[in-house]
């Protein structure tokens, strides 16, 4: 490979891209690269992958042709290095979003000498069209970008990326420079074998991203800790990440809902609305992008403050690489996912059904997942360790940043249990997962252990006192320390290293960390509900005044206090405070009539309360939760209106009377007025409908339907009751 100028790669780059000095080991492998060798770079995100390529792509004669796996990722590139040249024929792509006229205009350009980046889709590579036009052309160099798509072990394996090797090899014998921002020893090992290109010199920057914070939460009220999290740090950009479509389109709407400028961006959308979301979040026009793993894979820009998970990534890699989208400015940068076990049964319930082998990896990738999540080892040393990097955690740059290490939970002596540990893993020789030998320790008779007899192993149950998780945390922190090792060709498989023959002969304290405990984790978002379930209150004191100003009020104007507000939403006000109309709206229970009706005197008591007891009021709790898309509440007023029978509409709501019911008790208790009296009058007579509604207006103190059916002692069935309270309610309470 020849270069087109004698400068010096420093040179270069301050001609090209106006900077003083490279970044790491940038410049050794530029001038690898320009000597005409096979390159190999294992660079975390932010860390200045590109200009590996694009500056001896400049500096050199011909056309560098730079593979690349999202028609986004090229776009954006192309963009970016148009900024350094005053021809934006220097740089093109070439791939299926371009029509006759612009794919003639790029062959041209690359064909005269003037683009010196060519971006291509690797299935731009398998037509013969393509194929017949490089091999016209003078090529500098191949660049494979997001290079661990040619491993299955990668986190984003891509079948086209592994027939390169040939496709190249068929249009020129030139270098190829393989890049990528995760690579665990197997994967780096994969692309090399892949590529042909072992004798590669490989350049591999350390992994420790210092100004990023890692924190995991138990999967709970997420829809509210999110909002609350963002709220805190108005104006600062981040991206949030969902698995499904379907999750990225309702976020997208709770937060525009919550007063949060976010948009969606997924690859059901077509490509003109993902390109003006991504330009929209360049431009600081929102803050939020929720996005599916699509997103963000060259996505340059700097500034992004946070990165949430709202669910679990398939793998670290790509959770290491989604979150390695926070922070690349060296700035603030906080990482927060979502934690259920129900989301890695789920994960594990899509594998099923694909080739065994990918079965396994995707089963070993989640795993190592399960053990990033529950971990209550340091996060930073933990992943790091799983990219072959060694961390220490107490003088390490970053070192106490993370939520172990910060709220660190407490450690016990467990020499003699890391002792017969790994004597058990020295005597089962290696053929059993980490699951294995925590059931064996914990004393669980399950059927394989029946199998291999390992019922009378010495050893057995030696752990049946310890709690969950204590075995788990203690393979994990073993693996981590060297002690145990991770068969990966065998998916997993456990064997001791030399390191755990030593600790076997001569034990030494070994600090066992007490597991983080997920199990209250529901894997669900909760939703602001209205209802009539209580709860308890979160301000005893405000909840008696709110119940005394209450009876006040209904006293003066002859109805139960139930009417005026039922006490879940008392409840909630006590823990939201609010002290405008709009936000006393967010309560449960109440809507936009109730809080005209009843409100006034209840926020300027709160307010009141607020000022002369200095509460922070948690505003970012309040979270309104979106309009059903059928519209179904609009629906149900109107075929009530045109006095449908209500079993009829229930089932076109797909419901039973039961559900339905509710529903319309959800419409009723947030203020809209009801008339079923056409519906009553047909299963009730007059009589015993107004014997009801006196019930509730006289003498009943709750508006509980338990209490009323013991008052009438089976005169009338529970849905009778019910819907006569409906008509009460609308009446009278709204």
């Amino acid at each position: 490979m020849t270069q087109t100028t004698l400068m010096e790669p420093k040179e270069a780059l301050r001609t090209y891209f106006g900077f003083d000095k490279f970044k790491g080991a940038q410049e050794e492998v530029i001038q690898n690269l320009l000597e005409g060798n096979h390159t190999f770079v294992i660079m975390p995100t932010g860390g200045g992958k590109s200009l590996c390529y694009q500056l001896p792509a400049l500096m050199s004669e011909g056309t560098a042709i730079v593979v690349s796996p999202l028609i986004a990722l090229m776009k954006n590139q192309v963009d970016a290095i148009r900024q350094v040249s005053d021809n934006d024929s220097i740089a093109h792509f070439l791939n299926s979003s371009l029509n006759k006229t612009e794919i003639t205009k790029v062959k041209s350009d690359t064909t005269s000498g003037i683009t010196k980046l060519l971006y291509v889709a690797p299935e731009s590579l398998t037509k013969q069209e393509t194929l017949d036009f490089l091999k016209s052309i003078k090529i500098s160099f191949f660049a494979i970008d997001e290079a661990h798509c040619i491993s299955e072990w990668g986190h984003d394996f891509r079948p086209e990326y592994r027939k390169l090797r040939p496709m190249i090899e068929s249009i020129d014998n030139v270098p190829i420079i393989a890049l990528t921002a995760t690579a665990t020893e197997k994967v780096q090992l994969d692309i090399q074998k892949n590529l042909g290109m072992l004798d590669a010199k490989l350049y591999k920057a350390s992994f420790n991203r210092h100004n990023l914070y890692y924190e995991v939460r138990p999967k709970k009220d997420v829809q509210k800790n999110i909002i609350q999290f963002i709220k805190e740090r108005t104006g600062k950009s981040g991206i949030i990440y969902c698995l499904s479509r379907k999750k990225v389109e309702e976020i997208a709407e709770v937060l525009n809902v919550n007063g949060i400028k976010a948009l969606p961006y997924h690859a059901g959308l077509d490509a003109n609305s993902r390109g003006k979301h991504q330009d929209m979040f360049l431009m600081e026009d929102v803050d939020v992008i929720v996005a599916t793993i699509a997103f963000g894979m060259g996505i340059d820009k700097p500034d992004v403050r946070f990165v949430i998970h709202h669910d679990i990534p398939k793998s670290l890699e790509s959770y290491y690489q989604e979150t390695g989208r926070a922070g690349r400015d060296g700035g603030e940068g906080v990482c927060v996912a979502f934690y259920s076990y129900k989301d890695i049964e789920k994960l594990e319930k899509f594998l099923h059904g694909k080739p065994l082998a990918e079965q396994e990896i995707g089963f070993q990738l989640l795993q190592e997942v399960v053990s990033y999540a529950e971990t209550s080892m340091n996060r930073r040393k933990f992943l790091l360790h799983y990219f072959g990097e060694e961390f220490d955690e107490i003088n390490g740059e970053g070192a106490d940043m993370c939520d172990n290490s910060r709220f660190p939970k407490e450690k016990v002596e467990g020499k003699e249990e890391i002792k017969a540990l790994l004597e058990t893993v020295k005597d089962l020789e290696g053929k059993h997962k980490m699951k294995y030998f925590v059931d064996l320790l914990s004393g669980k008779l399950t059927q394989e252990i029946k199998t291999y007899k390992h019922d009378t192993y010495k050893y057995f149950g030696i752990g049946k006192e310890k709690e969950d998780g204590f075995w788990s945390g203690a393979i994990r922190q073993s693996i981590v320390e060297g002690l145990i090792g991770k068969e990966i060709e065998s998916y997993g498989t456990l064997y001791i290293t030399d390191k755990g023959k030593e600790f076997i002969q001569n034990p030494k304290s070994f600090m066992i960390i007490k597991q983080n405990d997920f199990s209250d984790a529901d894997g669900e978002d909760t939703h602001v509900k209205h209802g009539v379930a209580g709860g308890h209150s979160a301000d005893e004191v405000l909840f008696k005044m709110l119940k005394d100003l209450r009876k006040k009020i209904a006293t003066e104007m002859n109805v139960p206090p139930f009417v005026v507000f039922q006490d879940p939403s008392l409840e909630d006000m006590t823990i939201q405070y609010p002290i405008t109309l709009e936000e006393l709206q967010n309560v449960n229970g109440v809507g936009t009539g109730k809080a005209q009706r009843y409100g006034k005197p209840f926020i300027e008591l709160i307010s009141a309360y607020v000022t002369e007891n200095e509460i922070d009021r948690p505003q970012d709790f309040v979270v309104k939760s979106i309009v059903n898309k059928s519209g179904s509440k609009v629906n149900i007023i109107m075929n009530i209106d045109k006095k449908l029978p209500l079993d009829i509409i229930a089932k076109s709501q797909q419901k039973d009377l039961d559900e339905f019911i509710t529903e319309l008790e959800g419409i009723v208790s947030s203020g809209t007025k009801l008339n079923i009296d056409y519906y009553l009058n047909d299963i009730l007579d007059e009589d015993a409908i107004e014997e009801i509604f006196d019930y509730f207006m006289e003498d009943a103190e709750t508006d509980s339907i338990d209490d009323a059916v013991k008052e009438f002692d089976g005169d009338y069935s529970e849905q009778e009751l019910r819907l006569v309270r409906l008509k009460f309610m609308s009446e009278v309470a709204n």
